[in-house]
């Protein structure tokens, strides 16, 4: 298979427009950017998970910040992923946000297809660590798809008070728990299938590169709705099988 994170270093950045609809909602995911990968202290951690090896890396938190989901909880639910979506992604980071990240772009988690990491580029999952206390605010008047972000929130254990004008909920780590872990983590291995099934897995390794980027433009070229729609439901459906077979909800680790 390609590595894409060697054959171009600006997909999925900025620099291709990913992750500019994304100001101050949570929820949302966006892609990864330059600064993601100006990690402060960290511990590293690899991992093999059904045969492939993982790297887990552990941004050291601001005082009041916490990251929800140990590696162990993630280490869990990656082994019950089906092995043929893991395509290159190895990396999975737990990041602690800038403050004005914070305030202009949060976000419960990212997927970067190209993130350098120790002199190495690696398609990666990012988790984001959550600044305690805090709340959440959504305007009452919301999009159908902003509405059922909201339903799926409160799913989650998200308590939300609807005073007027907006609908608010105090962040707690167990509920943030239960959204990174059994939505956000696996909604961004959504979006990378949704990418391996458009732009990967139809090349070969002797193809001419222009079919490639021809490939990688039209998947770049995608309406926003088309990916999340796809990573929502590769979410939801894998989230509703491991409820079926007793997966989840993990043991808190």
């Amino acid at each position: 298979m390609f590595n894409p994170s060697r054959r171009n270093r600006n997909i999925g950045t900025a620099k291709q427009e990913h992750g500019q609809q994304n100001k101050l909602r949570i929820p949302q995911t966006v892609y990864g950017l330059s600064p993601l990968e100006s990690l402060g202290p960290y511990q590293k951690k690899e991992v093999e998970i059904n045969g492939y090896q993982f790297i887990f890396v552990t941004e050291k938190t601001r005082e009041g910040s916490l990251h929800a989901c140990s590696v162990e909880d993630i280490q869990q639910i990656i082994a019950h992923i089906p092995t043929e979506d893991y395509g290159s992604l190895r990396l999975i980071v737990l990041r602690q946000p800038k403050r004005k990240e914070e305030i202009l772009s949060p976000v419960w988690g990212r997927l970067a297809y190209s993130f350098e990491f120790e002199n190495d580029y690696y398609p990666a999952v990012i988790l984001e660590a959550i600044e305690y206390p805090g709340k959440m605010k959504w305007e009452t008047s919301l999009s159908v798809e902003s509405q059922k972000e909201l339903e799926r929130l409160k799913e989650d254990g998200h308590n939300f008070i609807n005073n007027g004008r907006f609908w608010t909920a105090d962040l707690k780590p167990e509920n943030v728990r239960n959204t990174q872990l059994y939505r956000t983590l696996l909604h961004e291995f959504g979006h990378y299938v949704h990418y391996l099934t458009i732009v990967e897995r139809p090349g070969h390794e002797d193809e001419n590169l222009s079919l490639w980027e021809r490939r990688f433009d039209f998947y770049n070229q995608m309406p926003v709705v088309e990916k999340e729609n796809f990573a929502h439901r590769y979410a939801t459906n894998l989230k509703r099988l491991f409820e079926e077979k007793g997966i989840i909800p993990l043991n808190r680790t």
